[in-house]
């Protein structure tokens, strides 16, 4: 595991190698050193306690870990103790290897094959401090023998105070059923409607949000600092995510998640499987995101 440090003008980031996670993103202020994603508690931390982790070569769940595609079945195992799902893909749990670095930018990459799922492929991450934003980019290349459905997406914990607020347009809600699996899609809650700049409920919350306008804003007046999310077309869908005592007792309300995806959950056995991307082999699906700060 290597702990890498980049930085730019106000901008710092730490990323490990183990799981490709982002450790780290700040901004220095006139408030001091200002937390734009969760800080991890040391260099050694795992993607549930870090800032940021990918999904590659999907991301969430696939019910009853199977599915059919073009006539074919597959069949996922689990790769948690703690979940009965095969959860995320293998980016979060993976070493990648360091393909370039410099002062502001790094390049990671890992290749997987065989373990906990049917897929076979080659993904890229690049972390880039540009232009006074973080620009990550993922990209996952179909290295098996067969055409399967792919997707990528990010993972972020963002920092949450008293006054936080959240603005993300989506056009429709998935519900949540037993086993942390989307139930089905309907209007989305007064609570959760973020088309405003709203508050986080204080209430569990693990759902994804349809057709997302592709652009989020996190903000915390108390800082006077906002961080605007921008992403490519590619990037259709979130999911939300915020703790309770009874998931994690050690839960503090001091973060939540904003994950940008290619794909609803369970796409897989979804008609449309849920905008995953066909990939042949050799085939890549590509992405980035921008999270720039602002004043305010």
């Amino acid at each position: 595991m290597s702990a890498i440090e980049l930085t730019s003008g106000s901008l710092s980031l730490k990323v490990s190698t183990t799981g490709g996670l982002v450790l780290g993103f700040w901004q220095d202020s006139d408030m001091g050193k200002v937390p734009l994603l969760r800080p991890a508690r040391s260099d050694d931390a795992d993607a549930l306690s870090s800032g940021c982790y990918p999904l590659v070569p999907f991301g969430n769940r696939v019910r009853q870990n199977r599915f059919v595609y073009e006539g074919r079945a597959y069949q996922f195992t689990p790769n948690t103790s703690w979940d009965e799902h095969y959860l995320h893909g293998e980016g979060w749990q993976s070493e990648w290897a360091i393909d370039g670095q410099g002062n502001d930018h790094l390049e990671l990459g890992f290749t997987h094959r065989g373990g906990h799922t049917p897929y076979a492929y080659h993904a890229t991450q690049s972390f880039a401090l540009k232009d006074g934003a973080l620009v990550l980019t993922l990209a996952v290349e179909n290295r098996g023998k067969v055409a399967l459905p792919f997707g990528i997406g990010w993972h972020p914990y963002f920092p949450m105070t008293a006054e936080t607020t959240l603005f993300a347009p989506a056009s429709k809600f998935w519900t949540e059923v037993e086993g942390w699996l989307p139930g089905e899609a309907t209007n989305i809650p007064e609570d959760l409607d973020f088309s405003r700049p709203s508050e986080l409920p204080h209430r569990w919350v693990n759902n994804g949000f349809e057709d997302w306008c592709g652009e989020a804003i996190v903000s915390w007046p108390e800082r006077h600092t906002a961080l605007h999310l921008t992403a490519d077309p590619v990037f259709k869908h979130a999911f939300v995510f915020v703790s309770d005592t009874a998931f994690d007792p050690s839960f503090k309300r001091d973060y939540f998640c904003f994950e940008p995806m290619s794909h609803l959950a369970n796409g897989h056995n979804l008609p449309s499987l849920g905008d995953l991307r066909r990939l042949e082999p050799g085939e890549t699906l590509s992405g980035s995101i921008r999270l720039r700060p602002q004043d305010i």
